[in-house]
């Protein structure tokens, strides 16, 4: 007597394009796009002292993010080679094979058109420009030349990441006032206190592909050093903004209180580093906490116009 046939196991994989879609999405390094954003509707509003059209607004962040997103995209195409020899890259598709390099370059271009076409119509051309600008500098300038010849690469490089709050201001008043011009040093002073002591943290990668990180391969009492002198810099320049752009009292207090605080969590990594104390959990704690310091100044100066107007002061 034949025995019934056994049901049949349906597996639980994840669909193909799925997959893929995942794989694209994570070219972009959403993480970094995320950042990007929190500072230009921020500076949109500030720069208008008040709301702009949501037109204008919707095509900011969707051409600023596709602006980013091809260019972390070119950055993956790129970096393909040293990804795979450092553990936090080494799931990223062009080192798993989820995704071949034509492909990602290919996706990388088509996001590069799409965004400064979004930001020519649905802004102006002067946005657009600098979206141009910043996708070459982060692709070309930073990666293609400082990243593997310069321990002061994210200097340098960083300044890709100061270009949205230039396309921001652009687009919402058509000029580059010296109140954009100020937000962009806060940014570029920013970055290498912001990313030195992740770059600490996951030295041995850093090490592993010869790229030349300051954070990888200086000892911590050098490190922790600029990371101080950084901060300081970061934070007198968001001062400016009160004088040079008009900033009013509530950007004030949130310049002086959140920048206070980021000033003591570096300092904080300075002692540990002096007394051979510091570790990666102290190294991040700034990391984490310059994501917070930036995060409070920006919501402060997208709250500020209208806090000024609402008490008149």
């Amino acid at each position: 007597m034949s025995q019934p046939a056994k049901p049949r196991v349906e597996t639980a994989e994840e669909p193909v394009w799925r997959r893929k879609a995942k794989a694209y999405i994570s070219l972009t390094k959403p993480q970094v796009v995320e950042l990007l954003l929190v500072t230009t509707l921020p500076t949109m509003i500030f720069a208008l002292g008040g709301m702009p059209p949501w037109t204008v607004i919707l095509a900011t962040m969707v051409g600023g993010a596709f602006a980013a997103g091809s260019a972390s995209a070119f950055n993956c195409y790129l970096d393909r080679d040293i990804d795979k020899l450092m553990h936090r890259t080494e799931r990223r598709p062009l080192v798993t094979g989820e995704l071949t390099p034509r492909q990602a370059f290919v996706f990388a271009s088509v996001l590069g058109v799409l965004a400064i076409a979004i930001l020519a119509v649905g802004a102006n051309a002067l946005a657009a420009w600098l979206g141009v600008a910043a996708i070459f500098f982060y692709v070309v300038i930073y990666t293609m030349i400082l990243k593997r010849r310069t321990s002061q690469n994210i200097i340098w490089g960083g300044a890709a990441g100061c270009f949205p709050v230039l396309i921001a201001w652009a687009a919402a008043t058509g000029t580059l006032a010296p109140g954009a011009w100020v937000l962009f040093l806060v940014i570029f002073l920013w970055t290498p206190p912001h990313y030195w002591p992740l770059s600490m943290k996951y030295g041995e990668d850093y090490r592993n592909a010869d790229v030349p990180m300051l954070g990888a391969f200086a000892g911590g009492r050098i490190v922790s050093a600029q990371v101080v002198l950084y901060a300081w810099a970061t934070v007198i320049c968001s001062l400016l903004l009160v004088p040079v752009a008009g900033a009013g009292w509530l950007y004030g207090i949130a310049a002086l209180a959140s920048g206070g605080w980021f000033l003591y969590k570096s300092h904080r990594l300075r002692s540990l580093a002096v007394s051979e104390r510091m570790t990666n959990g102290s190294a991040m704690s700034v990391f984490h906490g310059s994501i917070v310091y930036l995060s409070v100044l920006f919501l402060a100066l997208a709250l500020d116009p209208f806090a000024t107007r609402l008490l008149g002061l």
